[in-house]
């Protein structure tokens, strides 16, 4: 596990995921076996992983990654780094023969990420990548209503993300100074096409177009160390996606908004038989037949409570119990069963590619103001489009 003393590395898969696997016993398989997972902490700062260590009770961390990618008791790679870092690693993951279980976006360029797509196919070794949002209550409610033909035919899909990260100076930042460095890997675009890819892609239809506008916001903050630095990178992101099948899709990123909304994230799903707002974990609705009958009048106020029109979607999992785990764990599980018996498992470094691709088309019409296509990129075409990038 690399890169565990970061936030995300920390809380979500080791804390969260890892270690809760291993008080659970383990993960139990198709046939009834259950298999137990033991973590190896990497890292550049030895004081900080013997910390957490001793904190956890593990008995493995290094600093030394070679060396642990070259000790055959260590079956998956697993990279939490920032992404600037995180290429040169899975290569080197790659040669050695690891399965792969790695955050996003998989790289800095969609070229680079293809190429680690390749490698890993020929290599012929697993490979995944954290698709955390589909795994969240509120999406997977979304899921079922999909599943189930309530929309009818899907219209639209509109998405706010974001809330305000303080510059530094008077509060601190919420996010570190890297994020809004372009010459670091920072940039709002990079952070959460990626993810916008993969929701509209597997929730609605392939992305085949975007047209996006980003903008820096604020143009100073002050960094972890009370130091002014020049924000270079965008904060917050507005686009249009054309999915396949005719839906539009307008999803607005900002870490420069106040939040007037029930979550920081949500999404509206309007369709033809029924609608649906949905967030972190809520998810509400509001079918064709109780759907009122609004009418504009600019001179007398409306009294009418549109609130009340829609009704929360139970929080019922497919086992029928009333709670939904913590994603990041129900993904790695997951993870563990495709590499363990070959369970099915889509969200891989092919698919992390294409939201590469989708961040890098989205900064490209930015920076031209013209609409982008997006091409497709499939396991099929995979060599003919590395072809072009080798």
């Amino acid at each position: 596990m690399n890169g565990v003393s970061g936030r995300m590395g920390y809380r979500q898969h080791l804390v969260r995921s890892i270690l809760a696997i291993r008080e659970q016993g383990g993960i139990e398989l198709s046939d009834g076996r259950r298999v137990q997972v033991e973590p190896l902490l990497v890292g550049r700062n030895e004081a900080k992983l013997a910390e957490i260590a001793a904190r956890h009770g593990l008995d493995h961390y290094t600093t030394d990654l070679d060396a642990a990618l070259a000790d055959d008791r260590w079956q998956i790679y697993s990279d939490f780094l920032v992404t600037k870092a995180r290429a040169s690693a899975l290569r080197k993951a790659i040669a050695a023969g690891k399965a792969i279980y790695t955050e996003k976006p998989t790289a800095e360029t969609f070229e680079e990420a293809l190429e680690l797509a390749l490698l890993a196919d020929e290599a012929g070794i697993k490979n995944g990548v954290v698709h955390d949002k589909l795994y969240l209550p509120g999406l997977r409610k979304l899921r079922r209503l999909i599943d189930s033909g309530f929309f009818g035919r899907i219209l639209s899909v509109r998405g706010e993300f974001g809330y305000w990260v303080f510059e530094g100076d008077w509060m601190p930042a919420q996010r570190p100074s890297w994020n809004y460095r372009t010459e670091d890997g920072g940039g709002i675009i990079v952070d959460m096409f990626p993810h916008w890819n993969y929701v509209l892609e597997y929730l609605f239809g392939r992305v085949e177009s975007v047209y996006a506008r980003a903008v820096t916001e604020i143009p100073e903050r002050v960094d972890e160390q009370g130091k002014r630095y020049k924000a270079t990178a965008d904060d917050a992101a507005y686009a249009v996606f054309d999915l396949a099948g005719g839906i539009t899709a307008q999803l607005n990123s900002s870490w420069t908004t106040r939040v007037n909304r029930d979550e920081l994230v949500e999404f509206q799903v309007d369709g033809t038989h029924g609608s649906a707002v949905v967030g972190l974990f809520g998810c509400k609705i509001q079918p064709r037949n109780a759907t009122p009958r609004p009418t504009w009048n600019p001179d007398v106020p409306d009294a009418h409570d549109y609130a009340a029109d829609w009704h929360e979607v139970p929080s019922l999992d497919l086992s029928g119990t009333e709670a939904f785990e913590n994603g990041f764990k129900v993904q790695w599980e997951e993870f563990l069963r495709h590499v363990l018996e070959d369970a099915p498992f889509p969200y891989d470094l092919l698919s992390g590619a294409r939201g590469v691709l989708m961040a890098q088309k989205g900064l490209e019409s930015s920076k031209t103001g013209a609409r982008v296509d997006i091409p497709e990129v499939t396991a099929e075409n995979l060599r003919e489009l590395s072809g072009v990038v080798r």
